[in-house]
C-alpha cells in the first residue's frame, strides 16, 4: 500500500469512526433496545456471576439461572472484561461493537484491494463507512459487529493465502472465520466465496492438487465441526434451563416453504428496511449500477478468478436469507451480513458514476465528482437514516429501571414492563434480576398481553418466587397495539388492593408488593 493509499484509508477510517462514535454514550433505548438489553445483561452476568462464556445468562428469569441458547457472546464477554477494570457503564458495549465495526472497514479495504484493486478498495471501504445499516449496527450493543469483523478478516487472510501461498495463513484464516460464525451464524454466508476460492485454486493446481485438497478438507471439516458442536451445545443449553429459550426462530424448516412463499419470503418487509434505513435509495442505486458491470480488473495475476468474490458473498447471504427470511425480517440486525457486498457494489457504482462524464475516476474531475456524490450520500441517506434509528423509543423503560434501582435493594426481584411489552430494558437499568410481564421464555410470543385472570395468576406466582416490586411505564403497549394500563385494569385494581403504590408519575407507576 502506497503512502497515498494509506492517507486515503486513514481518512475513510476517520469518517467511519466519527459516525460510529458520535453519541456513543446514548443509553440502550434506541430501535434495538430489546436485543441490546439482553446482550448487555449477558455482559453483566459474566462480570458479576460466572465468567464461563459457554453459559450466557440473562436477568429476566427471576431466581432461575437464565441460561440461554445463543451465539458465542464475544461482545458481551469483552465488555464484561472492561467492566472489571473501569466499572460498569452502559455505553461500553457500544464502544466495543464500534471497534469491531472500524476493524471491518480496514479488513474490507484490504480484502477488496486483493480481489479488485486499490481504487475500488477505497470506494468499497468508503461506502461501508457510511452505509446507514452498517453504521447503526456497528454502534449497537449487539453480537453482529464482531461476526462481520471476524468473517471479513478470515476472508481477507484466506485470499492472502491464495495469493502468497504461505501455509500458516490457511489455519489462521480458518480459525478467525470460524469464530466469526460462532459469534453469529449468518457469518456462514462467507463460506460460499471462500469455497469458490478453494475451487478456483484447486482447478488451477498443477501437480499439487492432492496436498491442497487435503488441506482444504481439513480446514472445512474443522470449521463445520466447531460450528456444529457449539450450536448443538447452544440448543441443548436453551432447552435444558429456564426460560427454555433458544435465540432465533422463523426458519424455513419450522414454517415450511409453502408458508414462506405465501408471505413472498418477506421481501416487502425487507424492501422497506432496505429503503428506509439499512441502505436507502441513493446507496441502492449506486449498488445497482455497480452490480450491472463486470468486476474490475485486479492487476494481480494471482487474483485471477477472485473478482467475483463479492458476488459469491451476496449469493451466500441470499441463501441464508432464503433459509431464515422470517427471523431476519423481524430481527433486522441480521441483515448485517449483506453490508459487505452492498458496500462493494455501491463503491463500484460510485467509481463508475465518477467516470461517467469521461476520463478516469482517479483523475481530478473524477475525484471531484466522487467526493460530491459521496457527500450527497452522507447528507441525504446516512445521517437521516441514523437519526431515525437513534430515536429514544425506550427512554421511559430506562427511567422506570433507574427508579427501581433506587427503590429496591440488592437481591430484590423486580417485575418491569417497558414501553414495548417484552422488552427487558427496564429490568436491565434496574440493575436487578426479575421478570418481564407477561413472563418471557420459550419460543412463544411474549410481546402479547394475556387476559386479566391469567395475569393475576402469573403475578401471584412471581410474588411466591420472591418478586418485591412491580413497575410499568404508562406508554407500555404490546405488539398488537394494546395499551397495558387499559387492557389490564383488573390487574391494576388487584395491585391497588394487595400492594402499595410507591410511585405514580407521568412516566410510570411502581408498586411495592406485599409478602
Amino acid at each position: 500500500m502506497t503512502r497515498r493509499d494509506g492517507i486515503i484509508l486513514a481518512a475513510i477510517m476517520l469518517i467511519a469512526a466519527a459516525l460510529r462514535l458520535e453519541d456513543i454514550r446514548q443509553p440502550l433505548v434506541d430501535a434495538f433496545s430489546w436485543r441490546e438489553a439482553s446482550t448487555a445483561m449477558m455482559a453483566d452476568n459474566f462480570h458479576q456471576h460466572s465468567a464461563n462464556i459457554f453459559y450466557p445468562q440473562v436477568s429476566w428469569t427471576g431466581a432461575e439461572p437464565g441460561y440461554q441458547g445463543r451465539e458465542l457472546a464475544i461482545v458481551s464477554y469483552i465488555s464484561a472484561g472492561i467492566y472489571a477494570v473501569v466499572g460498569w457503564h452502559d455505553w461500553i458495549g457500544r464502544a466495543v461493537a464500534a471497534m469491531f465495526g472500524l476493524w471491518t472497514v480496514f479488513a474490507l479495504h484490504r480484502l477488496s484491494a486483493r480481489v479488485w484493486n486499490n481504487d475500488n478498495a477505497h470506494a468499497t471501504a468508503a461506502m461501508y463507512a457510511v452505509l446507514p445499516g452498517a453504521v447503526f449496527i456497528d454502534r449497537s450493543f449487539l453480537p453482529d459487529p464482531s461476526m462481520l469483523a471476524l468473517v471479513t478478516t478470515g476472508a481477507w487472510l484466506f485470499v492472502m493465502f491464495l495469493q502468497r501461498g504461505r501455509s500458516y495463513l490457511l489455519p489462521v484464516s480458518t480459525a478467525i472465520f470460524t469464530i466469526g460464525a460462532l459469534a453469529k451464524l449468518p457469518g456462514m454466508a462467507v463460506a460460499v466465496p471462500i469455497f469458490g476460492g478453494m475451487v478456483r485454486d484447486l482447478w488451477g493446481a498443477a501437480g499439487g492438487f492432492r496436498p491442497k485438497l487435503v488441506k482444504y478438507v481439513l480446514a472445512t471439516g474443522f470449521s463445520l465441526i466447531a460450528v456444529g458442536l457449539y450450536y448443538g451445545w447452544a440448543i441443548y443449553l436453551g432447552n435444558t434451563y429456564s426460560p427454555y429459550h433458544v435465540s432465533g426462530s422463523g426458519y424455513i424448516w419450522q414454517d415450511g416453504i409453502a408458508n414462506f412463499a405465501a408471505q413472498g419470503f418477506y421481501l416487502s418487509k425487507t424492501s422497506a428496511v432496505a429503503t428506509i434505513w439499512f441502505a436507502t435509495t441513493p446507496i441502492l442505486m449506486l449498488a445497482g449500477i455497480g452490480a450491472l458491470f463486470a468486476p474490475p480488473e485486479s492487476g494481480k495475476p494471482a487474483a485471477l478468478g477472485l473478482g467475483w468474490f463479492f458476488h459469491l458473498w451476496l449469493l451466500g447471504a441470499a441463501a441464508i436469507y432464503f433459509l431464515a427470511a422470517r427471523e431476519i425480517s423481524v430481527n433486522v440486525w441480521n441483515y448485517h451480513i449483506f453490508s459487505v457486498p452492498l458496500a462493494a457494489f455501491a463503491g463500484r457504482g460510485l467509481l463508475l458514476v465518477a467516470a461517467a462524464a469521461g476520463g478516469r475516476a482517479d483523475q481530478f474531475g473524477g475525484v471531484a465528482r466522487a467526493i460530491a456524490v459521496y457527500a450527497v450520500v452522507i447528507v441525504t441517506a446516512t445521517l437521516p437514516a441514523i437519526t431515525i434509528m437513534k430515536r429514544p423509543l425506550a427512554s421511559s423503560g430506562m427511567e422506570l429501571g433507574n427508579a427501581l434501582s433506587v427503590l429496591s435493594l440488592p437481591g430484590d426481584y423486580v417485575i418491569a414492563v417497558g414501553p414495548q411489552v417484552g422488552d427487558p430494558v427496564a429490568i436491565y437499568y434496574s440493575r436487578r434480576h426479575g421478570w418481564n410481564f407477561p413472563p418471557a421464555g420459550g419460543q412463544y410470543d411474549w410481546s402479547v398481553l394475556v387476559d386479566n385472570a391469567t395475569a393475576i395468576s402469573q403475578l401471584a406466582a412471581m410474588k411466591a418466587a420472591g418478586a418485591k416490586w412491580f413497575g410499568v411505564t404508562k406508554n407500555a403497549r404490546d405488539s398488537q397495539g394494546r395499551l397495558f394500563l387499559e387492557h389490564h385494569k383488573e390487574l391494576l385494581e388487584h395491585l391497588d388492593k394487595t400492594a402499595t403504590r410507591d410511585v405514580d408519575n407521568d412516566v410510570f407507576v411502581i408498586y411495592r408488593l406485599g409478602n
